[in-house]
């Protein structure tokens, strides 16, 4: 029944990430862990060391139940890249590699919760108690809770695989707490929401023994969220105050070239058309920067340069346009955004940083890169960029992020600190459902709240956008369809707290855990 209720419980958390955007199950998705891991009713084997005994428990399983349940919910869009018969690969093939990519970036999740439940079960150790004091004893466990989470989080982050994150659960639709990451990143809503969820499991966990207790740590969390609304509500509420005089027009091309044409040449074809008509559109409509998706043109800017008739357009209508292609680096190619200016000189270029594993790139290539290349025909030879790039455009420095980029936050803040005064992003997000471009969207409207930018999205597929700075998405295309689309964008220099200082919070937290545990030892 537990294993069950836990199940449950992460799957309602799956549901709070877009479309399906239940983000209000959020504030109580989990109680049901949170409850199973504190309650001390652990059968405790003397002939086991106290450290085994926490390693192989049934909260541990419960714990990994969760956490598959819910990224194994959220990330189940992966599956999306079967069939890759148009590649070359088997059916059968094709299946096995989308289910082993499901299933490994899911328990990379559910390692995630399971290594919180043991560190902090660790902490509160086999009788459960801290102090004599039962409110005091179970705000100093959710103190403790919330900085154990948010530092494996930005562990997390720090990796190769990284998409769900408990603050995007809040994005799009709860604009109002996603304003809390001007401060400390996402990971201020990730806090917020482990915390709330404790708190109101305490309350239950002492409702029986001791009903003051109960109400003054249901009360808390009734003040602890409506305290947070509120910032998030006068942070809102600040005006948004935009330099018109450096208005910037920008045209998107969503071209809508199915990956299974895209590098043959019927697709590579259409693209060529398609990406030089809108083009030529839009610079009728007289749009100061034209924006297209990741790799648009499925080519070596070189050949692009010299064999395309979508160059040639730029050298006629001369409006600058950033460039999703693949360029060169030494033997390998990148995956990247080029600043093509009027007179169709590349001002600058940017490299994708973060490369998909296996789909873009082989992990530790040196050994597994022969074993790799014989099992699967899957070509995965990009080489990334490095963090400390500039893309500089006739309008101020860009923040720019390609496809999966935009679940890595410092990533932007880093170009965010660095001068990048608006937000570029480029992405294909073709052969998938909704779903993924609809989480896609709103990882992106968690990067422009962050960093106080406004925000262009073009993509492939869809959705493509218009966000500004407080999250609100001004304009946001249709799924599989051609679009071009005129609007408006603004440059700022102004600095948020995370920008600033990054994610101080966790930095803080981790501390205050630190001399919590300390306490707790000696006590």
């Amino acid at each position: 029944m537990k294993v069950l209720l836990t199940a449950i419980s992460g799957l309602l958390m799956g549901l709070t990430t877009a479309p399906f955007s239940a983000f209000y199950l959020a504030w109580i998705a989990l109680i049901p862990l949170w409850l199973f891991i504190v309650s001390n009713d652990n059968k405790y084997t003397k002939k086991k060391s106290f450290l085994t005994n926490i390693l192989i428990n049934k909260k541990t399983a419960i714990a990994f139940v969760w956490g598959f349940a819910y990224h194994g919910f959220g990330l189940f869009w992966i599956t999306g890249i079967h069939p890759m018969t148009w590649m070359g690969v088997p059916w059968l093939f094709s299946l096995l590699i989308a289910l082993f990519c499901w299933l490994f970036i899911t328990i990379w999740g559910a390692i995630l919760v399971t290594v919180w439940s043991i560190i902090f079960r660790l902490f509160i150790g086999k009788k459960g108690t801290i102090i004599k004091n039962n409110y005091w004893e179970a705000i100093i466990r959710v103190i403790f809770g919330v900085a154990i989470w948010c530092l494996l989080e930005l562990l997390w982050n720090q990796g190769a695989l990284w998409w769900t994150s408990l603050s995007y659960t809040q994005s799009p639709n709860n604009l109002i707490i996603l304003q809390l990451t001007k401060l400390s990143g996402y990971s201020t809503v990730t806090a917020a929401i482990v915390g709330i969820n404790g708190l109101l499991a305490e309350s239950i966990l002492v409702y029986y023994q001791n009903k003051k207790q109960f109400l003054l740590l249901f009360f808390t969390s009734l003040i602890g969220i409506t305290a947070l609304h509120l910032g998030g509500i006068y942070l809102y509420k600040q005006p948004l105050v935009n330099n018109v005089d450096k208005a910037i027009n920008v045209g998107i091309i969503q071209g809508n070239i199915p990956n299974t044409i895209k590098l043959y040449p019927e697709g590579l074809r259409k693209a060529i058309e398609g990406y030089t008509t809108g083009y030529k559109k839009l610079s009728d409509q007289d749009v100061d920067l034209i924006i297209t998706p990741e790799t648009a043109l499925p080519f070596n800017l070189d050949y692009i340069v010299n064999n395309s008739s979508f160059y040639r357009a730029i050298l006629e209508q001369q409006v600058p346009v950033i460039l999703g292609a693949f360029g060169s680096q030494n033997t390998s190619y990148t995956n990247s955004l080029f600043m093509i200016d009027k007179t169709g000189d590349v001002l600058s270029r940017f490299d994708k940083v973060k490369l998909v594993p296996l789909g873009e790139y082989i992990p530790f290539e040196d050994i597994l890169g022969k074993l790799i290349n014989r099992l699967s025909p899957l070509d995965s030879h990009l080489k990334a960029g490095t963090t400390d790039q500039k893309f500089n455009t006739p309008f101020g420095q860009a923040i720019t992020g390609i496809c999966y980029e935009s679940a890595f936050s410092e990533h932007f803040r880093r170009q965010a600190k660095a001068g990048g005064q608006f937000i570029i992003t480029a992405s294909n997000n073709a052969h998938y459902s909704q779903i993924m471009p609809a989480q896609h969207h709103a990882q992106d409207v968690i990067r422009a709240i962050e960093t106080d930018r406004w925000m262009a999205r073009a993509t492939n597929t869809g959705y493509s956008a218009i966000v500004n700075p407080k999250g609100d998405t001004l304009w946001i295309s249709d799924i599989n369809t051609y679009e071009l689309h005129q609007g408006i964008i603004y440059p700022r220099n102004t600095r948020t707290l995370y920008v600033q200082w990054g994610d101080w919070l966790t930095f803080s937290l981790s501390i205050i855990a630190g001399i919590l545990w300390l306490i707790k030892l000696i006590l």
